[in-house]
């Protein structure tokens, strides 16, 4: 594999494509503390449908992030938990959580001069 992002082969772009999804993140984010039911995750998270977690958990799972586990006769049924290789994700999850955080304003802001077609170019 390449370290050129432009590069379809390219590991960061891997990493790119896995975050790109708003769901990826928010979901490894919510089983940090560790495994939840789906009934937990979705009452945690809220605003996910349970057709949506569904396809989430199965495209991390199928990524090596989440492992499900079965509990057959027991009231827990499935839960789900982070793989150690989705442990890895949690910092830079978190680095870009707090990136928000700091910036989330400016960034709504210039969506909101946008709108009102009031935002200035850097090149004027």
């Amino acid at each position: 594999m390449t370290t050129n992002a432009f590069l379809a082969d390219c590991r960061a772009r891997l990493a790119f494509d896995l975050l790109s999804n708003t769901w990826n993140a928010v979901v490894l984010w919510a089983l940090r503390d560790g495994p939840r039911r789906p009934v937990e995750l979705r009452e945690q998270i809220g605003g996910i449908s349970s057709k949506v977690l569904t396809e989430t958990l199965r495209r991390l799972r199928s990524n090596g992030l989440v492992d499900r586990r079965s509990h057959p006769g027991t009231a827990a049924g499935v839960e789900y938990r982070l793989t150690e290789l989705g442990r890895t994700l949690l910092v830079p999850i978190g680095a870009i959580g707090a990136w928000a955080f700091e910036h989330g304003d400016e960034v709504m802001a210039a969506r909101e001069a946008e709108c009102t077609g009031t935002l200035q170019s850097s090149s004027e």
